[in-house]
């Protein structure tokens, strides 16, 4: 069962906040096809904080990515209620933008986060987060586990 309030619309993100103990961490990504790989992040994301908050690329803002025109496979709300299902992810939250630039400045994070296949030093959210005296850095990327590879894999045998 879903903790009241995890999944909270951008309009209500500021009155949540103030209910979350800090540290407060913050990532953001698509989350298509959750699997081990994204479990076992936001898991070690959240032993960063007291709290982790889960910016949500939007469909819309997935489209913008243009990872192909089939994709999410998932709509936002089906990955948002996966996510607000796991006990390390105290909050999810939508954004439309391509970067989550906008969300980062408005949550405030102490700790921001990224998989190990991003380098955080060329992240505009990461350098906006130090500018207030916050921590950025990625977290080891789990080898052989990503949504494009397994939907790769489930097109194969599908021809």
């Amino acid at each position: 069962m879903i903790k009241v309030g995890k999944i909270v619309p951008v309009g209500e993100l500021r009155t949540q906040l103030l209910l979350l103990p800090r540290p407060l961490v913050m990532t953001n990504g698509v989350f298509d096809l959750l699997h081990r790989g994204h479990v076992s992040y936001l898991n070690a994301a959240a032993k960063l904080g007291q709290a982790l908050v889960v910016g949500l690329n939007s469909d819309v803002s997935v489209r913008l990515q243009g990872k192909g025109p089939d994709r999410p496979l998932n709509p936002e709300n089906d990955r948002a209620y996966v996510l607000a299902s796991l006990a390390a992810v105290d909050c999810v939250t939508l954004f439309d933008n391509l970067t989550p630039i906008e969300l980062v400045r408005l949550i405030r994070p102490d700790i921001y986060v990224k998989g190990g296949d991003y380098e955080i030093d060329k992240l505009d959210e990461a350098k906006l987060v130090q500018s207030w005296g916050g921590t950025a850095c990625t977290i080891p990327y789990l080898k052989g586990f990503s949504s494009t590879a397994l939907i790769n894999r489930i097109r194969k045998y599908e021809s």
